[in-house]
């Protein structure tokens, strides 16, 4: 029977993974839940509360709901916190042998920009704009994850592991539609830094640098059609799809404080993790009429792709500029909720009024702020993340054993483990 913290969950968008059905112990086994705090894990990027004012002091609320702190008394503490993502793998599939997925992916990659920008041929300017961001400084986790994750499936259909043209045309097209909506998000931001240097937008202006992501969706289309596969061309439609309802969404703020999470959740997956989580489906759908295939390739990036994110969130709190490429606390500065924050309101209800504000008055930043690192709102959020990467690895643990599918399983411990 599901317990009643299950059953309340379940009503959390169907677009969004659940934060309770990633939950699976180490023999396979679903986690009996409880009210009782899940073990407290140490991680290298935490900040302690250090220069912080002692009259915010730490204060709970008995009877306000804990997402991640009511999961379980069963969670298995670890020696180390960087084997957490590989604990639930060593003990369940002894085939795996973690290997380096950017070493494996590596030679898929080493054209894959030089391609791009082939295909972004124009005219002078806009070639220049549009070839910005395809300078290969990157680090092209998205074409990276496609790419393993076809190689990973071609042997698990009994093919050779060696790419198909439409695959690889796939991990393309997923790159442009990031890097456009990268454009497009510094503008609605406003933004002046991106990947440590000047955005299109601060060196162009915002009306071309529009334009150039329009042109490069447009680019990303065309490659699109000629992979000659509709169901490719659907998915990736859905993928823009959520990422404009993701943009409006993250433009609104909820008062009701109990669906706050679950539109920061959703928000996430449109934003971030539909255009992993579609890009594995369509490599997916080039190589495998299997449905429950389908699921398993859409399953693990939708995961992997909120884990992602939530850790972005994290080191938005945790990483000092020169670590991310962007100001620390932007996320504050635009006024947006994220994990820690909403995780920080069970403890200080003073950030409510300041989330339906966006924290827009004098001294809302710096007391938000404060009020996390005074919570243990990090620490919830990335215990989140951690049970997201666990959800991937059980997903593409079903696939047959592979140096690619081990390169996936490995990729969930370094988006745990990452610093920028």
């Amino acid at each position: 029977m599901a317990c009643p913290l299950l059953r309340r969950c379940s009503k959390w968008n169907a677009n969004c993974t659940s934060l309770f059905e990633t939950l699976w112990y180490c023999d396979g086994r679903s986690v009996s839940y409880s009210t009782s705090s899940l073990g407290r894990t140490s991680w290298s990027s935490g900040t302690g509360n250090e220069g912080q004012p002692s009259l915010l002091r730490r204060r709970t609320r008995p009877n306000t709901f804990n997402f991640t702190t009511s999961l379980s008394r069963h969670q298995p503490r670890l020696l180390d916190p960087k084997l957490q993502a590989c604990f639930w793998i060593n003990s369940a599939h002894t085939d795996v042998k973690l290997q380096d997925p950017f070493t494996i992916a590596q030679k898929d990659l080493t054209n894959l920009y030089d391609d791009i920008r082939k295909e972004l041929f124009v005219s002078k300017e806009l070639k220049a704009l549009c070839h910005y961001y395809f300078d290969g400084k990157g680090k092209a986790i998205r074409p990276m994850i496609v790419v393993l994750m076809a190689r990973a499936l071609n042997s698990h259909s009994n093919r050779s592991g060696d790419l198909l043209p439409g695959q690889r045309a796939v991990a393309m097209i997923t790159e442009m539609i990031h890097t456009a909506s990268l454009v497009h998000d510094d503008v609605i931001d406003g933004s002046d830094k991106r990947r440590g240097k000047g955005t299109i937008n601060e060196l162009w202006g915002e009306k071309k640098a529009i334009l150039a992501g329009d042109f490069i969706l447009s680019v990303a289309s065309i490659t699109m059609a000629r992979i000659g596969n509709n169901t490719v061309v659907k998915v990736f439609s859905q993928v823009i799809e959520d990422l404009v309802r993701g943009e409006f969404m993250q433009l609104g703020s909820k008062e009701n404080e109990n669906e706050r999470f679950k539109h920061y959740l959703e928000k996430t997956f449109k934003k971030t993790a539909s255009l992993i989580a579609n890009s594995c489906k369509a490599v997916c759908v080039l190589v495998s009429s299997d449905p429950k295939v389908h699921e398993i390739a859409y399953q693990y990036g939708k995961n992997v792709g909120i884990a992602f994110q939530l850790v972005d969130d994290v080191l938005d709190f945790t990483s000092g500029a020169n670590h991310l490429g962007k100001p620390s606390a932007a996320d504050l500065k635009l006024g947006l909720a994220t994990g820690p924050v909403l995780f920080a309101c069970q403890q200080f209800p003073e950030l409510h009024a300041m989330i339906m504000r966006r924290f827009s008055s004098k001294g809302d930043v710096d007391r938000a702020w404060q009020y996390v690192f005074q919570s243990d709102g990090v620490e919830q959020t990335k215990n989140l993340a951690q049970h997201y990467c666990q959800e991937a690895i059980r997903q593409i643990s079903m696939l047959r054993p592979s140096p690619e599918r081990d390169a996936l399983i490995r990729l969930t411990e370094m988006v745990l483990t990452r610093d920028k």
